[in-house]
């Protein structure tokens, strides 16, 4: 009924009459993740729960234009909810972290097209999940800048069918992002970005989703097969996607997202000590001073996210500063700091809280930290990126000045 009167109100007014509070709406959403986040983990399932809060809340339009009928939120403010819901459910949070790194995308290279316009509104009134198909099968995997598949243009429409993708609550998306090489022909690294919405699409689920960690993101295998009109594809190159909106986006997010793990995380060994201090008056808890410890480790986390954060908003209208080895480097390295910390830190606030941490009925429990915390390092390979970054440093030399 809320999502309907939202949709009206959308409508009728590309803007909100109002600025909204959105920090406020997303502790509300946190609270609906929060209290079915045990669940979710348990049977592995997408949190719905949390995601019919946020569309109530109208919080998956927020990076939309206000031209289109979004709130224009900046990042800071984006990775600030990632951060929020992560605390509450870490699945929760990795979903909506894909959902607007996606909308980044539509957000800083789909204004040119009417097409990319009018979905963007959509994704404003209708409260869309966007989903992403980056990868597949073919030796390819989690490479995101080579491709297999092909599209097939006939008319002014186009054909794409990739096999092997690992697309991330795809059964529950409104829509997909996916990419391919620009034609069957073209070299694996020539890539365009297209969007398809739920009707132009089949997905043939080959693999289900169960793993140790990131259990409510449903990472199933799929085979997609779409057809839709050729003006759904981008016209910018998926390369310049890559590096003007998704590079900075998915390692910020993401970022944030495993720093709400690690900030609950020091939450429920802190509560720990408190508890053992109330228990025995007098006498300090073996935990607290590796407490002390753990927390300047949680505010080293913070203030890297929030450097990133910076460092993108002083580039983001530069074309040239985004595409700039020092740019990359500085996102590559956020990457790999904040997955090795989100570890570092939860295994740390296990010690703290001992066997109390391993037990599922424990108020104390970390587990599902722990289990999440581990696919950090593997999501966007630390090697590939490594790798990479190896690469750019053969010709690029670091800058070690504190001004930037």
């Amino acid at each position: 009924m809320a999502l309907a009167q939202a949709k009206r109100q959308a409508d009728m007014s590309p803007t909100f009459a109002l600025p909204r509070n959105l920090i406020e709406a997303a502790k509300r959403a946190a609270k609906v993740a929060a209290q079915n986040a045990v669940d979710v983990d348990e049977k592995a399932r997408f949190p719905r729960e949390a995601f019919v809060a946020l569309k109530e809340e109208r919080l998956l339009g927020i990076m939309i234009p206000k031209a289109l009928g979004g709130e224009e939120a900046p990042l800071r403010e984006v990775a600030e909810i990632c951060m929020l819901l992560a605390q509450a459910c870490s699945s929760t949070g990795m979903v909506y972290a894909m959902h607007q790194i996606k909308a980044s995308s539509l957000v800083t290279h789909g204004q040119d097209t009417e097409f990319h316009r009018a979905f963007q509104r959509r994704v404003v009134a209708e409260q869309l999940l966007l989903g992403s198909a980056t990868t597949e099968g073919g030796g390819v995997g989690g490479d995101l800048r080579s491709s297999v598949c092909g599209v097939v243009a006939s008319g002014d429409t186009f054909t794409l069918e990739k096999e092997g993708c690992l697309i991330s609550y795809g059964d529950q998306s409104d829509a997909i992002l996916i990419t391919a090489r620009k034609s069957p022909d073209a070299p694996a690294s020539d890539q365009v970005m297209a969007v398809l919405t739920k009707d132009q699409y089949t997905l043939e689920k080959t693999q289900v989703w169960n793993t140790m960690g990131m259990r409510g993101t449903c990472s199933d295998n799929f085979t997609f097969k779409g057809k839709a009109p050729l003006d759904h594809i981008m016209r910018a190159p998926f390369a310049d996607i890559t590096a003007q909106s998704m590079l900075a986006y998915a390692h910020i997010l993401w970022g944030a997202t495993w720093y709400g793990i690690a900030s609950d995380a020091c939450a429920r060994a802190e509560n720990f000590v408190r508890a053992e201090a109330r228990r025995r008056p007098g006498f300090t808890p073996p935990g607290a001073l590796r407490l002390a410890e753990l927390l300047t480790e949680l505010n080293k986390m913070r203030s890297l996210v929030l450097t990133s954060i910076e460092t993108y908003e002083n580039a983001r209208h530069d074309v040239d500063a985004l595409s700039a080895m020092g740019f990359v480097v500085a996102m590559n390295s956020l990457k790999i700091s904040a997955a090795q910390m989100v570890e570092a830190i939860v295994s740390d606030a296990f010690l703290i809280c001992g066997i109390h941490g391993y037990r599922n009925d424990s108020p104390f429990s970390l587990a599902r930290h722990m289990r999440d915390a581990l696919s950090a390092k593997i999501m966007i390979n630390n090697d590939r990126i490594l790798g990479n970054t190896s690469n750019l440093l053969a010709i690029y030399r670091h800058d070690a000045s504190l001004l930037g």
